[in-house]
């Protein structure tokens, strides 16, 4: 999957809060063979972009030279809107694979889940190093294997596209079972009742 964006030549004597008031989103895309560029692109192309290419589809960038075919490596977000401030893409480089932290997507029903145990997801995504062609939006971690409790799935385990290979360690536990334990209530001590003082003798 591939999308496109256009993208303008950025002049870095213009403030970047001018550019954004023009509806631009001020970004720089470099590479291991592309020196760090400004360019600037309509701040709602890329927000409807982003949305669903996210930083694990190739966007083709075009507007300066050839077109270009990158990654979205960083977003900057204003704290309180959201509004995208700047981006950073990095260019791949023609035949070579890209390393991408890819995130992970649980899919099925765990028996041992069913059975009332607890599933722990220890590693939510996985870095791998992959030919641009056959970059995933996501992988896909099956958890219906997971029958009782000490059941897990490795990294190993998980289903890569042809090119690629792990970044991490192949015996990283991803998602595991553990057994359900019902915390007792203590009941709270009773409080001791003091007994009544005598009363004092009268005085004659």
């Amino acid at each position: 999957m591939t999308v496109t964006l256009n993208i303008s030549p950025r002049a870095t004597d213009v403030a970047a809060d001018e550019i954004r008031a023009q509806g631009l989103v001020p970004a720089v895309l470099y590479g291991p063979k592309e020196a760090p560029t400004p360019v600037s692109l309509n701040a709602k192309e890329f927000e409807r972009v982003f949305k669903t290419a996210g930083e694990t589809t190739i966007i083709i960038l075009k507007g300066v030279g050839e077109d270009k075919e990158t990654l979205v490596k960083d977003v900057q977000f204003h704290p309180v809107t959201d509004v995208p401030l700047h981006a950073d893409f990095y260019c791949i480089e023609k035949g070579k694979k890209v390393t991408v932290a890819i995130p992970l997507e649980f899919e099925g029903t765990a028996p041992a889940e069913k059975a009332g145990h607890i599933l722990v997801k220890t590693v939510h995504e996985v870095e791998i190093e992959v030919a641009p062609a056959e970059l995933p939006q996501h992988l896909i971690v099956d958890i219906s294997k997971l029958i009782e409790v000490g059941d897990h799935i490795l990294a190993k385990d998980i289903i890569l596209p042809k090119s690629a290979e792990l970044q991490i360690d192949p015996e990283e536990i991803i998602v595991s079972v553990t057994a359900f334990v019902e915390e007792k209530v203590e009941a709270a001590p009773v409080a001791e009742v003091a007994a009544p003082a005598a009363p004092a003798p009268e005085s004659n």
